[in-house]
């Protein structure tokens, strides 16, 4: 039993220390993790990511750049562990220093990662109809990916419910410079902007079909947005074949591609040229229901040998 409530039953004068003690308890159990927290959170949780990401948030709340000790002050840290994580977060593009100053901001980076995340909701939901019907009725596994950077990333897999199953899976990344989905995406990319994605040396051969350089890159680009589509044998990996169609927001601008793809042997090359008009019309209608409206028709006569990769 309680010191303090054995006194309080006797009848004796209570110490002002006494009846404090109380609050002292109260206080402590205050501070006491949830009850909903995960029975190994003190060892799952990591305090410098938290840090990281309370820095993001507050240069995001502030909605100007901040010195190094205005975040400090917002988020109670020490001038040398804001510095610490700002050089980190620069480091990986996610703040950046404004020119002339020494103040910071939030980097390309954090906005492409919540681009990225909107958009993707609304393309997977969008697109899995199209991508289940496509798939029905090519009896061809299909895709749909988006560029992240110089890669592109799978959002969505539907499996054929027969014959080979794609390896392709939610997640997987591939250069893009090197995939027929990749050549589409970035058919919106300046010259320059290509350069900075993929500067001397960064060229690794999937394939011997892999672009070696700046130059057969673009190549392959201009080539694809310009037929609307991009046919592959063998330039992901040999004996392989795709056929990938870009998708568009409702400024025109690509925000995704579409493709089917499978071992040679999967694929009725009778009726190859007719899948290319299926991926390219399933491809549009994704387009339209976020908003695109061509400026013109879809060609209706594909030809497979002018995007042969």
């Amino acid at each position: 039993m309680r010191p303090d409530r054995v006194s309080a039953r006797s009848g004796g004068a209570v110490s002002q220390a006494a009846r404090a003690k109380p609050k002292r308890v109260r206080k402590r159990a205050a501070v006491e993790p949830p009850s909903d927290l995960h029975k190994n959170h003190d060892i799952y949780f990591v305090p410098g990511l938290r840090r990281g990401l309370l820095m993001l948030e507050a240069l995001a709340s502030a909605g100007e750049p901040m010195s190094v000790a205005e975040i400090g002050k917002r988020i109670g840290l020490t001038r040398s562990s804001v510095f610490r994580l700002a050089y980190t977060l620069q480091h990986m593009g996610f703040v950046e220093e404004v020119p002339d100053s020494k103040l910071l901001r939030l980097g390309a980076r954090v906005l492409n990662i919540g681009y990225a995340y909107l958009a993707s909701q609304t393309l997977i939901e969008t697109a899995r109809p199209e991508l289940e019907s496509l798939r029905d009725r090519t009896s061809v596994s299909s895709h749909l990916a988006i560029l992240d950077r110089g890669e592109i990333l799978y959002l969505s897999c539907i499996q054929t419910k027969s014959g080979f199953l794609s390896t392709m899976n939610v997640g997987t990344r591939l250069p893009a410079y090197a995939t027929p989905m990749g050549w589409l995406l970035l058919g919106d990319r300046s010259t320059r902007e290509l350069g900075k994605l993929y500067p001397e040396g960064s060229f690794v051969a999937l394939t011997e079909q892999t672009p070696r350089n700046l130059a057969e890159l673009a190549q392959r680009i201009a080539t694809a947005v310009s037929a609307g589509h991009a046919i592959s044998h063998g330039a992901v990996e040999p004996g392989g074949s795709s056929i990938a169609a870009p998708v568009r927001d409702r400024d025109g601008r690509i925000v995704a591609a579409i493709d089917i793809s499978a071992p040679d042997s999967a694929f009725d090359m009778p009726v190859f040229d007719r899948n290319i008009r299926e991926v390219m019309e399933s491809a549009a209608r994704i387009s339209s229901r976020l908003g695109f409206t061509p400026d013109a028709p879809l060609d209706d006569t594909p030809r497979r040998r002018s995007r042969k990769a």
